[in-house]
């Protein structure tokens, strides 16, 4: 068997994940950014080495510090960089924990605060748990493992870590091969696949074995496996107050791979080995965290309708009684990172509201208190909800603080204003123009409320015509906000308005909202999201000759539905669509999982049910100029569907390129020369079909 596949909701967002390089004023962990630099006062795509981001903010359980993930990339190598840095409550003593060109990340205090366990990753000695003493800065290499390590969590007395890891169990060679001769070069073996998840998207092809738990003394030592058998442990971990169990989230029934989203809390004995289950019902029990006195244990979830968008919940478990209750029930939003306060009376999580990510107090009653906004910023590419935070013992919130223009920084809360303790992005701010950024609201033909945003170029003038780029968000269940992204301030830079939206189906506005494309997708998105030309474009100062829409993932399926309903836009770009919902089903990485939640069921059953949301059946209206782009190690959304309009498209005669990424998996821009390699042929596309007045 192989491992499965541990994030259980595929969205289909296409997140680009740029992780670029700015350090704060003063404080640079490199300064060789400084000879990127421009004269020029609009955002290049030379910038996207100028940007920075801070992920994963620890809190010191005294709530004096921070220690955050400030992430890179290098421009001679054309990769993500991750670097340790600590920075004081109060803005001041930021410096790095780690050193640079050695990638560092989820830093995670002792429960005394004395020292920093982390991971740190070199092509040399692969990925390892180090430990980092505060007051002398001694750093000890405490594993020496085969994989690597995740999920990491203190023990409550800091004498152990726990941490999820994938245990190799390679199987017995399908058919017994003759030994080649000695010296000889003969081709690699075949590959026997036989597992119903055998491959993911960003990872490829998996290797035969299993996520487990295992606990590794605080001082090093051998670790000791605590889960066992065919199943993924690669949920959340905590720990009793006692030291004496371990409570994890996994699916441990033998329909695992056929049941995506159905988990359970279990309690694993560290003494007797004993895994018992705490949770039974059809749905993900998730994101485990036990009160301070080990009475209760707050998680998420929901009870599985078989929905293409679930509310996921907090809920509460009752170590003694077994009772279990949901505490935001009457709350129409998703909740995650549930985390108790110092004195077990508040949880505090996370959640987007009409797309802007908050953090949240919950009381025992269940009523939700807003403690903060604008979490994110850790997703470059298009504003995407992202970030996280942590909490202190005197109930002190360190997150990540996203704004219009700029990524994340640290900042911190106790419910009485932000303090920002990082600005990342000030060299960069300090010399260029961004483009500003408006919120705009409409109204459907049927009454329904949109929210979107407009981004206008930094040099706008009212008195002129521009051309409008359509951006489209994938998902479909996800939701964009007014948060930096890189592509659209590109888009702007080159002289687009460019129109955001989050028609029906983003998350963020209710249930009713995001089903309202259940198992009819696209379908009212697409009036949604032509509503919104409609309403920008009443708006004045737009060339109604030079419409453009582009958009990934779900934005790229979305694209090609509206160009197979109207010949409105002047050209379009499709970013890894589905273009057939019945070849997509059974070729993407996660079928399981859409043929169950997204469909009525297997396509040779609901034939009709698959073709009528396919772009692939509208084709034969399309005149549009029309690119496709997508990364040629994409199992999301495979190059295959890509491929199949192409096809069509140039059978058509309709004028088309394609666009294929070498390497690239769906998210394309892990890499910066991906992200730039992304929009160049974008904006290039679009001149070559007027754009700039031609």
């Amino acid at each position: 068997m192989r491992e499965r596949i541990c994030t259980v909701f595929p969205l289909l967002t296409g997140v680009l994940v740029g992780a670029l390089l700015l350090a704060g004023p003063g404080l640079s962990p490199r300064t060789a950014h400084a000879q990127y630099a421009t004269d020029s006062l609009h955002f290049e795509l030379t910038d996207v080495f100028a940007l920075e981001y801070a992920a994963d903010p620890q809190i010191h359980p005294s709530g004096e510090s921070v220690v955050y993930v400030r992430t890179s990339m290098n421009r001679m190598t054309d990769r993500r960089e991750s670097q340790l840095w600590l920075v004081n409550a109060d803005g001041r003593g930021h410096r790095p924990v780690t050193d640079p060109g050695i990638d560092a990340s989820s830093p995670r205090w002792s429960p005394s605060g004395d020292r920093i366990a982390y991971v740190s990753s070199t092509e040399e000695e692969g990925s390892e748990i180090y430990v980092r003493w505060m007051a002398s800065g001694e750093t000890a290499r405490i594993t020496q493992l085969d994989a690597s390590p995740g999920r990491l969590v203190w023990s409550p007395d800091g004498s152990h870590l726990a941490f999820s890891m994938m245990k190799e169990e390679p199987s017995r060679p399908f058919a017994r091969m003759p030994a080649p001769p000695e010296g000889a070069d003969w081709a690699p073996g075949a590959r026997v696949i036989d597992d119903v998840l055998y491959r993911s998207d960003g990872a490829g092809y998996m290797k035969d074995g299993y996520r487990q738990v295992f606990i590794v003394p605080d001082e090093g030592g051998t670790p000791r496996q605590v889960t066992s058998g065919p199943y993924d442990h690669g949920g959340a971990i905590d720990w009793m107050p006692d030291g004496s169990a371990l409570i994890l989230s996994a699916d441990r029934s033998e329909d695992a791979p056929y049941d995506p989203l159905d988990t359970e809390l279990h309690r694993v004995d560290l003494q007797t080995g004993d895994i018992t289950a705490l949770t039974r019902r059809k749905g993900p029990d998730e994101n485990p965290a036990v009160s301070p006195d080990g009475s209760r244990i707050a998680y998420t979830g929901f009870d599985d309708a078989y929905q293409g968008y679930q509310i996921t919940r907090l809920h509460v478990y009752d170590l003694e009684s077994g009772e279990k209750e949901v505490l935001t029930g009457e709350f129409d939003r998703d909740v995650q990172n549930p985390t108790w306060s110092a004195d077990g009376e508040t949880i505090y999580v996370q959640y987007d509201d009409e797309g802007t990510t908050r953090i949240g107090a919950v009381s025992e009653d269940g009523n939700i208190r807003e403690i903060t906004s604008n979490v994110g910023g850790t997703t470059l590419g298009r504003p995407y909800a992202s970030g996280s935070f942590s909490v202190a013992a005197n109930g002190r919130i360190a997150f990540t603080h996203v704004g219009p223009h700029h990524p994340s920084d640290v900042a911190v809360t106790q419910g009485r204003g932000v303090r920002r303790l990082t600005q990342l992005t000030q060299d960069l701010s300090s010399r260029v123009r961004w483009g500003a950024v408006e919120e705009i609201t409409y109204t459907t033909a049927d009454g329904t409320e949109i929210e979107g945003w407009i981004v206008r170029p930094p040099d706008f003038d009212a008195s002129r015509e521009y051309p409008l780029l359509l951006e489209i968000h994938g998902g479909p269940y996800a939701n964009y906000g007014p948060r930096f992204s890189a592509e659209m301030q590109l888009y702007a830079a080159a002289g687009y308005v460019v129109l955001y939206t989050n028609p029906r189906g983003s998350t963020s506005y209710g249930e009713a909202f995001g089903n309202a494309i259940h198992r009819n997708y696209p379908g009212p998105d697409y009036d949604d999201l032509m509503a919104g030309v409609d309403a920008v474009v009443d708006r004045g100062g737009i060339d109604t000759d030079r419409l453009y829409v582009t958009g990934g993932s779900g934005g790229g399926v979305l694209t090609a539905w509206i160009i197979g309903q109207t010949d409105r836009f002047r050209a379009a770009v499709v970013a890894k669509p589905v273009i057939n919902w019945y070849s997509f089903v059974l070729t993407s990485d996660m079928y399981p999982f859409f043929t169950r939640y997204w469909f009525s069921g297997p396509p040779w059953e609901h034939l009709d049910e698959y073709m009528e949301h396919s772009p692939i059946s509208l084709v034969g209206n399309v005149t549009t100029p029309t690119m496709l782009l997508t990364g040629e190690k994409d199992y999301r959304t495979p190059m295959s569907e890509t491929e199949q309009y192409y096809q069509a498209l140039q059978l058509e005669q309709v004028e088309t390129v394609m666009v294929r990424i070498p390497g690239a998996s769906h998210g394309i821009a892990a890499r910066p020369s991906h992200l730039m390699a992304k929009i160049a042929h974008i904006l290039e596309w679009f001149d070559r079909h007027g754009a700039r007045g031609n």
